[in-house]
């Protein structure tokens, strides 16, 4: 399969007094279609790593290629683009704007997007909720969600541009057990469909269904 994203000798440190070296030397291929673990002891650089693969930090060496393309001499504005266009990020905090409905929120990265009409954007907003068992939630604000609603809100809100690769930082982190079991089935199915997805978690049973699992260790890929 094809590859997705691949990076090359990828290195994030922060200069002070002390530096402190958050990821070292990351090589990493992500092909079409695989779901990815990336875990890791607490403190490690598994965070880290996800934000420099998802183009939300830049990295202090190293390279980052997202379809083929090598991003390093991108502005802040081109690498938003992109994140808005080829990437989707879901979080442990869901990160829902508070005042618009679950269907403006997954509406809203169509919007900024700007490539479908008004109507278009509401029915594929509407698709996604309802494929994620949110037909009845839709037009409630995020207050009136659980935890769980709020975070599958948030991943219809991820795919809402028809991401490259979704990215997904300790996503059940947050939720009670059975929520927690739903995300993740949510995802695996996700990758069953054919979709490229990395996520970070601490959870063991987790990453044993992934295709492949990342170990980072004080900011080093561990090998396998």
């Amino acid at each position: 399969m094809p590859v997705v994203l691949k990076t090359t000798q990828l290195t994030r440190r922060l200069e002070g007094e002390v530096p402190v070296t958050l990821v070292e030397n990351a090589d990493i291929e992500i092909r079409q279609g695989e779901f990815i673990v990336i875990t890791g002891p607490s403190g490690s650089g598994k965070s880290s790593l996800l934000y420099l693969l998802g183009l939300l930090d830049v990295p202090t060496s190293g390279q980052i290629w997202l379809n083929g393309t090598e991003t390093s001499s991108y502005s802040e504005d081109r690498l938003a683009d992109i994140r808005l266009a080829e990437l989707g990020f879901v979080f442990q905090f869901h990160f829902l704007l508070p005042e618009f409905t679950a269907l403006e929120n997954v509406m809203l990265p169509m919007r900024r997007l700007g490539k479908l009409s008004g109507a278009k954007i509401r029915k594929h907003a509407e698709e996604l909720l309802d494929s994620l068992g949110l037909a009845d939630q839709m037009h409630k604000l995020p207050r009136q969600l659980s935890g769980g609603q709020s975070q599958r809100v948030a991943i219809a809100r991820a795919l809402a541009n028809d991401p490259l690769l979704i990215l997904a930082d300790e996503p059940t982190g947050n939720l009670d057990t059975a929520s927690s079991a739903n995300v993740q089935k949510i995802l695996k199915d996700l990758a069953r469909q054919g979709r490229t997805i990395a996520v970070v978690t601490h959870d063991t049973h987790f990453a044993k269904t992934a295709d492949r699992v990342i170990t980072i260790v004080d900011g080093k890929i561990a090998a396998p």
